[in-house]
């Protein structure tokens, strides 16, 4: 019973949906995370200066519970999740970037990278077609020319 649900779920969602599913996940975990145990807010200044760590976990936890909700929805509805994924990860590339070349933070430039390894992940995801195998060619019966 168990994996007759898991299947029908499996199909329900597609890869573009599993994908969401799972990255909304983890955006939610990290901004939990970010709001029970809070990270250094080096290299983040930029973010920081405008409203305190919390709000722009918030961010990342409002931005996954968007891509997981697209997660259900028809291949090209799902826009949104994948447009809501992409701006926390963009901000904190964006933010760690500016530290590095500011001078405030010399890993900067490395973590901006990091973020920005993210946000090609998702521009990828969001470009891949559900069914990009495509169908195989039928066998022409006997006596048939090709």
């Amino acid at each position: 019973m168990r994996c007759l649900l898991l299947r029908r779920a499996r199909k329900h969602l597609g890869r573009r949906g599993v994908f969401l599913l799972i990255v909304g996940i983890g955006q939610m975990c990290w901004g939990a995370g970010m709001i029970f145990d809070p990270p250094s807010t080096a290299g983040l200044r930029l973010l920081t200066d405008r409203c305190p760590l919390s709000a722009w976990a918030w961010l990342w936890i409002i931005a996954g519970a968007v891509a997981c909700t697209a997660a259900f929805l028809r291949i090209g509805r799902d826009w949104a999740g994948f447009l809501t994924a992409y701006a926390p990860p963009t901000m904190w590339a964006f933010a760690y970037a500016a530290a590095a070349v500011g001078g405030d933070y010399s890993r900067g430039g490395f973590v901006a990278i990091w973020y920005l390894t993210i946000v090609g992940i998702i521009m990828w995801a969001s470009g891949v077609p559900e069914y990009s195998v495509p169908p195989t060619p039928r066998r022409p019966r006997k006596g048939t020319a090709p």
